[in-house]
């Protein structure tokens, strides 16, 4: 019996694995033989050994097993996203190759999800030239169709593809937003009984969007009703129906609303003599109508800056042709004016769905009842018909549904309380908007939305333990809200509660419902949190749409991210638009970016009015430390930590800026006192707090200043900080303590001599969201291993992250921001 035999009689013996669900990728480069026609032998090898190179790194960098190739390649991924991405980087890769070879070189792709069955030829079998991994199942043959099916440059993905991928599109980066997606209807392949919808996916300028050729063993699939000998009927038959039609009469007419639209919620028209309905019946629609994963509604704050622009008054009444006008500046598809009358002695509420081309009605819906009481449930029923109305399916209104008083309250005042609450947490009015919020709950203390409101304030104020019951209280009627308000409730529970689940919660909530900007701003927050700028910029321009409630909070985070990135000018210009929407805070980090571009005259000038600002900021003692005018900057934070109540978290969380402050002019024995007298009541504080923010914040605080201590050669604080961390381990990979507890084992070694062991520590983690403490560490170990070069890069470094030195959150509300801009300026040589 021959070897070949033999290697048969192994590979065939191989045991098959069971089928796997897997992604298959197909690739054919195009006219590849005419290429090597035309360029020659020696040049289409260099070619191709490029070309395999860019292979290589992409199957690295997207995880992808190469099966087979020839002129094109098959791979096999775990991930449909996996597979997406090499095929959009190979598509970039061979343009960038024809650029650079002035020739034509592109592919066809095709990608599929499917179940494979895979096995291994014997070692015996490879080595006389089998494959090393076999695959075969339908899922093969229809990746195969696709990329045959698919044009010069083009992409095609099969449903459950797309379906996959373009959930988990985010994961793409920032380039998310050039990916177009295209349906090319369904398609019939020549022995599969069912057909298949077609999607085509590629980069703005690379693909072509073009339908696929027709083949013998590809077609599209044209219904009988649309084949020519049915036609001629079919259009006689349609003639003679619509002649008979339109003498009947005009048909209604209709808007062309698609899922996730977006419209316009006009101003209420009031005709009772009861004024106070104005704004709870206009708060309950909108609460009514954002249950729905159908509809978008532009924000109210949105639409009245629009007047603004319009040169209208913002106190002005968005009527039919106010409204149309908003609408389509704001793109959206349509007009909805609510109102309410009395109509022989019953409550009336009508809304009406104008067209803001026409300013047409094109459809009117209406309920009424006795009372004031009544008016719940009509504004309920008036929603679910509009938007059924609006094409929303009737299982999605059923599920996406709650009444009213189960998702808000059947008081009208604390719906007005609720109103008013929201417009001011929009503008960063914390305080005003909790006690709107707390008048809410007083009046219906079973109203969830507005105790999560309650929590979500004195959150922004650093006093979650004053809102932690709220919080728990809302939970307690979880189960009668929707299921994006019980999301939604989970998520701020995770953020106050447990800290290290909240990104999760949130991009849970994000990747369920893509227009809702809360949840892609909190998102945000929570990669900030991490130092993911990059990532987090993607959720906060989302955010920072101009049809979003609070796009001022978003547009001041989506600044701070812009400019911990180096983006200055957009950071500027970003803050300046939130500060322009009256956004207090904004005024803040416009100074604060003004200081990083070294006009410290203009960040002075634009300090705002502290009585505006509900939180003590110190971005001022920062500020005149990066002037180098720290004789001022002890004072300033001397003068705010006074203003606070000494009990409370920020309290303690300014003391790290004040030791900072202190540093910097010189004053180590008041640094040494200040970690004394401080260290041991955040220690304590952990055990006591009931709340994960809490202890975070406390945890941040004692690693903080037990890390200022050991700069001045102070050990015993940072090991008795470091024992009580350890002890706690859910404490201590908590994001902004895990990297506190590794730069305290680090300064720990550069303090014992042990410099090359701080490097170890470090120098792994740098993965671009490390803190900014890394690398003033890394730069006093590197100097004291007297390798300068490294020690220079790290000063560069330094110096160069300088808007990241301001920005870093730090897991304290920014209290360790004086101590980088301080490490910043000295690295800038001032």
């Amino acid at each position: 019996m021959s070897a070949r035999t033999h290697a048969r009689k192994d590979a065939s013996s191989e045991a098959m694995q069971a089928p796997r669900l897997r992604t298959l990728l197909l690739t054919d480069l195009c006219d590849s033989t005419a290429l090597v026609e035309r360029i020659g032998d020696n040049a289409a090898a260099a070619l191709f050994r490029e070309h395999d190179r860019l292979v290589v790194k992409l199957q690295q960098q997207w995880r992808g097993r190469l099966i087979d190739r020839s002129d094109g390649l098959l791979l096999l991924f775990d991930r449909p996203i996996d597979g997406l991405g090499f095929a959009l980087d190979y598509a970039r890769g061979l343009k960038a190759m024809s650029d650079a070879h002035a020739l034509i070189l592109c592919a066809r792709q095709g990608l599929h999800v499917g179940e494979v069955l895979t096995w291994r030829n014997s070692d015996e079998a490879v080595s006389i030239g089998a494959k090393p991994l076999e695959v075969e199942g339908l899922a093969k043959p229809t990746a195969a169709r696709l990329m045959s099916m698919a044009r010069p440059g083009q992409i095609l993905i099969s449903a459950v593809a797309e379906s996959l991928t373009h959930r988990a599109a985010r994961e793409l980066g920032e380039r998310v937003e050039r990916i177009l997606w295209k349906s090319h209807g369904r398609w019939r392949f020549k022995g599969v009984p069912t057909p298949m919808e077609i999607y085509e996916v590629g980069e703005v300028g690379l693909t072509p969007l073009r339908t696929p050729k027709n083949s013998a063993k590809a077609w599209r699939d044209v219904p009988l009703w649309r084949r020519p000998a049915a036609l001629a009927t079919e259009v006689a038959l349609i003639v003679l129906t619509a002649g008979i039609l339109w003498v009947i009469g005009r048909p209604e007419p209709a808007i062309a609303f698609a899922e996730r639209d977006w419209v316009v919620v006009g101003d209420l028209h009031n005709l009772t003599d009861s004024a106070v309905l104005d704004d709870p019946l206009q708060q309950a629609l909108r609460l009514s109508l954002q249950q729905s994963k159908h509809v978008n509604l532009v924000s109210e704050k949105r639409a009245h800056d629009m007047l603004e622009l319009m040169k209208q008054s913002d106190r002005a009444k968005i009527d039919r042709t106010l409204g149309a006008q908003i609408a389509l500046r704001s793109g959206a598809k349509a007009l909805i004016l609510p109102s309410v009358a009395d109509v022989g002695g019953n409550l009336r509420v009508t809304v009406e769905v104008i067209d803001p081309v026409t300013q047409a009605t094109i459809y009117m819906y209406h309920s009424e009842g006795r009372g004031q009481r009544s008016l719940l449930s009509s504004i309920d029923a008036v929603s679910s018909n509009l938007r059924a109305g609006l094409g929303e399916t009737l299982a999605s209104i059923k599920v996406n549904s709650a009444p009213l008083p189960r998702v808000s309250t059947a008081n009208m005042d604390a719906l007005n309380a609720y109103a008013l609450a929201q417009r001011g947490f929009g503008t960063g009015h914390y305080r005003r908007a909790r006690d709107y919020y707390m008048r809410a709950v007083e009046l219906d203390p079973t109203f969830a939305l507005a105790n999560v409101g309650v929590a979500r304030c004195n959150y922004y104020l650093e006093e979650p333990l004053l809102g932690l019951p709220y919080l728990e209280k809302a939970l307690s009627f979880r189960e009668k809200l929707p299921p994006r308000e019980q999301v939604y409730l989970d998520a701020w529970y995770a953020q106050i509660k447990d800290p290290i689940n909240a990104y999760e919660k949130w991009m849970q909530m994000a990747n369920l419902y893509p227009d809702d900007f809360a949840a892609a701003e909190n998102t945000a927050y929570a990669l900030e949190a991490r130092n993911r700028y990059s990532e987090a910029l993607v959720y906060a321009k989302s955010a920072a749409s101009s049809r979003y409630e609070y796009d001022p909070l978003a547009l001041e985070l989506l600044g701070r991210m812009q400019l911990a990135l180096g983006k200055k000018k957009e950071a500027l210009a970003a803050f300046r638009s939130a500060r322009a929407s009256g956004l207090a805070s904004a005024a803040v980090w416009e100074a604060v970016t003004l200081a990083v571009m070294g006009d410290f005259p203009a960040a002075h000038a634009i300090w705002p009015d502290e009585k505006r600002l509900d939180v003590a900021y110190f971005d001022q003692v920062s500020i005149y430390i990066d002037e180098g005018r720290s004789d001022k900057a002890l004072p300033e934070i001397q003068r705010l930590s006074n203003g606070i109540e000494h009990t409370s978290t920020r309290y303690r969380q300014s003391v790290v800026a004040m030791a900072a402050a202190q540093y910097a002019q010189g004053q180590h024995a008041e640094v040494l006192a200040t970690i004394k007298a401080t260290v041991p009541e955040a220690l304590a504080s952990i055990s006591t707090s009931a709340d994960g923010f809490s202890q975070r914040s406390n945890a941040v605080v004692a690693a903080s200043l037990a890390l200022l201590g050991q700069r001045l050669g102070h050990a015993a604080t940072a090991k008795a900080v470091l024992q009580t961390l350890m002890a706690k381990p859910e404490l201590a990979k908590m994001p902004s303590v895990a990297e506190l507890v590794l730069l305290l084992q680090a300064r720990t070694a550069l303090l014992e001599g042990r410099a090359s062991e701080a490097v170890q520590l470090l120098k792994p983690r740098l993965d671009g969201t490390e803190a900014y403490q890394y690398h003033v560490v890394l730069k006093e170990a590197y100097t004291s291993l007297n390798d300068q070069r490294s020690a220079a890069n790290e000063s560069r470094w330094l110096k160069n992250a300088h808007g990241r030195a301001y920005a870093e959150f730090g897991g304290c509300g920014w209290c360790q921001q004086p101590m980088n801009v301080f490490d910043a300026m000295k690295a800038g040589g001032k």
